[in-house]
């Protein structure tokens, strides 16, 4: 098994996404990283930084090299970065050491590196949005299609009260929505240019100018400042990503609960199947999105730690994020694509549903009870009234219903949905707004 699951060629169509995964290659960090630089020398040519004819002639290059990053490892394990090892490849490349000597003028490899991660951030952030989109639609129609559909809500386990199948998609949802605005709100777009420690003193005065020249020739926002110990902002997006893998993990482990075998109330389509059990349709699905959870929570954990940088750059802190950061990025947007999928395949069966209700004696009608009987005694009363009628439907096996006939004749129960019909229905509004 490779270091990576992510980068298995068996398991990468279980936990991979080659979409997202892409941005991540060595290819498209290469490719990211000469923009930045063809970018930079065409500023600092307009500015006089550099001479204009040689910041045109890299800024040419950097769109038309092919540079093969498998020979940077020697270097980059001598430098602790890759960029020097790019650097001396493009120059080489170029065949043209008269331009070639101005390239990388006054950045540091951070500064390439950070801004090159911004642009393949703002394009993985593009792709997960609209994933979000179309999962929170999905989720939407479900819920409204399903408002009234009564189905038994469990906590700890055990029945508790009838609620709806469409508010149970509710809830899956509103986190989502919720997540959607963090990810959206999450500031990564931004351009870092600081020099070797944050003061750009080598641009002759004209360092603010630089960067904000590259910001706009980029596409991306300009701080007005470096940041390279300041992480706040890609914080801000793992920690949304985190957030929204532990919410489609907890939509993983109800659909896990709610197609074992004897509660069976959700249909999956494509459930997988067992190697010796020919019974067995397994929620394989619903189990990647809870792996997907706990794996995120973990390798978050890591990421957080990573925003301790000390002095005015760290090479350890930097370097943990390079190991973590693709990896809650990519299990987002597989998990996404997973729970879309899973959304569109999902049936719930309203008759198992229904006799689910119906079993262990129909004690899911004793909070019911209770009240209806407190219009008679005090509410401790009747509590406790019901109660003691609910031990002895265990232990006698007669139904509830039966029991409250007996000792309390023409008493009837409300099993009514209470709010979850208008919660569905308000999310499915707020789904499609």
């Amino acid at each position: 098994m490779p270091a990576s699951i992510f980068d298995s060629a068996i398991y990468r169509g279980l936990f991979g996404d080659a979409e997202v995964e892409a941005l991540f290659s060595d290819s498209a960090v290469v490719r990211a990283m000469l923009l930045v630089e063809g970018a930079l020398a065409e500023v600092q040519g307009e500015l006089g930084l550099i001479p204009l004819d040689s910041a045109l002639f890299i800024t040419r290059a950097s769109r038309e090299v092919q540079i093969d990053p498998s020979g940077f490892a020697r270097e980059t394990a001598v430098n602790g970065v890759p960029v020097p090892a790019l650097v001396a490849a493009f120059r080489k490349a170029m065949e043209a050491p008269e331009h070639a000597q101005y390239i990388h003028w006054g950045a540091t490899s951070q500064d390439i590196m950070d801004t090159g991660l911004a642009l393949r951030l703002r394009r993985a952030v593009a792709i997960i949005d609209a994933r979000l989109g179309s999962l929170i639609g999905r989720l939407g129609a479900l819920a409204a299609d399903h408002a009234d559909l009564p189905m038994a809500a469990r906590t700890y386990g055990q029945f508790a009260t009838p609620t709806s199948f469409g508010a149970l998609i509710a809830s899956w949802g509103r986190p989502v929505l919720r997540h959607r605005a963090r990810i959206a709100a999450a500031d990564v777009a931004v351009v870092s240019l600081g020099g070797a420690a944050g003061t750009l003193s080598a641009m002759e005065g004209q360092g603010p100018a630089v960067r904000a020249g590259l910001a706009a020739r980029l596409g991306l926002s300009d701080p007005g400042v470096s940041w390279h110990t300041e992480r706040d902002g890609q914080g801000a997006l793992m920690d949304a990503l985190v957030g929204l893998l532990v919410s489609l993990g907890k939509m993983g482990e109800d659909l896990i609960l709610l197609t074992q075998s004897g509660v069976d109330e959700v249909v999956l389509a494509g459930a997988g199947g067992s190697s010796t059990m020919p019974q067995k349709q397994n929620p394989v699905g619903p189990s990647v999105l809870v792996a997907l959870a706990r794996y995120s929570v973990a390798v978050g954990g890591a990421f957080q730690g990573a925003g301790l940088h000390r002095q005015q750059r760290d090479g350890a802190a930097w370097f943990t994020e390079w190991m973590v950061l693709p990896q809650i990025v990519i299990a987002a947007a597989r998990a996404l694509a997973l729970a879309e999928d899973l959304a569109r395949g999902l049936r719930p069966d309203a008759a198992a549903m229904a006799r689910n209700m119906l079993s262990g004696g129909g004690l899911i009608a004793a909070e019911s009870y209770s009240f209806a009987l407190a219009r008679q005694m005090p509410r401790p009363a009747a509590q406790a009234k019901v109660k003691a009628l609910c031990a002895e439907v265990v232990q006698s096996g007669v139904p509830l219903a039966d029991l409250m006939a007996r000792d309390f004749p023409g008493l009837q129960a409300d099993l009514g949905l209470g709010e979850a019909p208008a919660e569905a229905r308000a999310f499915a509004d707020e789904a499609h707004g």
